[in-house]
This record gives structure tokens, sequence and C-alpha cells, in this order.
């Protein structure tokens, strides 16, 4: 189920005793801050114990809900793209580095429990209940003085990942980066795994492959089948190496192995491809 938003900024409250949504992601982003309770957060595959004074980030690559053990009250501060872009003339130089949503999608901060010792508890507190108090009188999606307090919140959430380690600040592989890596290792097949290339990268397999669509609108698994195909094409067509070489080249186990695969995506064998193909 993906819960929509349409609003800039929108916030809510409620306490319960069972939450009442389902395993659910968003078309927005969404900061929830734990006022009082206690139980366990689920969010995509991980589970963390949640208490009062709690702050979670999910995204819209998340999937999350929350199991409650005592009686908890949430405290919802949610927000898309147009928010933060609706006040870029407001936004600090700093922002330029690594915006909001780019912190929200931070796959560490969602692994990770973020600890806020004193005085930062008490801010992340006070800030949740200014910003709520606040639209009692007015609208806050329109509001300088609400964003401002938003932005607080994620100084706050800044300086509790500096206490992890976790880098916030250019934390994703740049796109060339990673084109290059995959261009690189496409003959070894290990090297180009999901947990292997998430693993050099620093980025949680998880979420590699949202990561991945979202940057090049297109699955990870049909980028690497079409660029390999695209080079066994070549090599055929050239006609300067045998199959059995490729398919060496490529970490096939035999040449049947290479010519089923190539079959299966092309509808045609290696030899019909290349009377096709070559003048």
């Amino acid at each position: 189920m993906k819960r929509k938003q349409f609003e800039p900024l929108e916030i809510d409250t409620f306490e319960a005793k069972v939450y009442p949504f389902p395993r659910h992601s968003h078309t927005y982003y969404e900061l929830v801050y734990i006022s009082k309770g206690s139980g366990n957060h689920h969010i995509n595959q991980i589970v963390i114990p949640y208490k009062a004074g709690d702050l979670y980030l999910i995204s819209p690559d998340d999937e999350h809900f929350f199991e409650i053990k005592k009686s908890t009250t949430f405290y919802f501060i949610k927000f898309n793209d147009a928010y933060f872009k609706g006040n870029k003339h407001l936004s600090p130089d700093h922002l330029v580095i690594a915006t909001p949503t780019e912190i929200m999608r931070n796959h560490l901060l969602k692994e990770e429990k973020l600890i806020f010792d004193e005085p930062c508890k008490t801010i992340l507190r006070k800030t949740v209940e200014n910003i709520f108090q606040y639209s009692d009188y007015h609208r806050i999606s329109d509001s300088p003085i609400v964003f401002f307090q938003v932005l607080s919140l994620f100084g706050l959430i800044r300086e509790a990942s500096l206490k992890l380690n976790i880098r916030i600040d250019n934390g994703a592989p740049q796109k060339d980066d990673l084109i290059s890596y995959i261009h690189q290792h496409i003959y070894t097949p290990e090297k180009i795994r999901i947990n292997t290339i998430s693993e050099h990268f620093n980025i949680s397999k998880t979420y590699f492959s949202a990561y991945f669509k979202r940057n090049f609108d297109v699955t990870y698994r049909n980028y690497i089948t079409d660029y390999k195909l695209k080079l066994i094409e070549r090599r055929i067509q050239s006609g300067q190496m045998t199959m059995k070489q490729i398919a060496f080249e490529f970490g096939f186990t035999d040449e049947s192995h290479l010519t089923n695969y190539f079959k299966n995506l092309n509808k045609m064998n290696p030899s019909e491809f290349k009377m096709k193909n070559t003048a």
C-alpha cells in the first residue's frame, strides 16, 4: 500500500495501543518522532526497538510499520520534494552538499538507531512540539518559521550521525564511478553481484536496487543484461573469437551455457544472429 500526500508539508499526531496501518510505503518523506511509549519499528528487513525520544526517517524507498508494545504517541512530519524546492531561497549553502531528501534516503540512517544525548534530546522534543503548536494558529506549509524548525531537525540528525560515524555528505557513489566499475568488471560475474558491488560502494544491499533504478531509470539486472548482451553481440559480429573464447571471457560455464543465454534473450542462436547481422 502506497500512502499519498499532495500538500508540500503536513503533520499528524495520535496515540495508539495498536498501530492502525499495515506495512506500507509513501510517495513522500516522513519524520516520525516518538513522544511516549515503546515497541518495535519494522523498516524494510530490519526491526529496531523504539522508545520515547526516538526519531525515524522514512523515504519513498522504504516500507515500514510500528509494532506497539506500550501505548505510543506518534508525531509525523511529512513533506515531499516540492517543500524544499519551494523554500530553496531560505536554505543554507551547506544543503547543496547533502539535501534533506538525500539525508532521508541514506540507508545507514535506517539501519542504525540515532542516539540523541542532552541537550540535543531536549532540543529535538521542543522543536517537534514547536512545529505542532505553531500549526494550531497558522498554515505551516507556507511558513518560513516552520521551515527553519524543520531544518533544525536535520541539524540534529547530522550531529547524531557524526557520533555513529555515518557519512551523510556525498556518501553515495558518483554515477560515473558506479558505471565505470560495472563496465570494468562485467567479465567477472561475482564482482557485479549486488552483494559485492553494494559492499564495494558502501550501499546497503537492501537499498542498492532502488538506488540504481532511481538514478539510471532502469533496473540493475536489466542494465547488466543489456550491456553484457551488446558486448557479446559485438564479438560474434566481428568473428574474431570463437564461442568458447567468448564464454570463457564472460564467465559462462561453457559454450552451451552461453548459447542458451544468448538464445533466451535474442530469440535466435548466435550463428543465426551472425548471419543476420554480418554484411
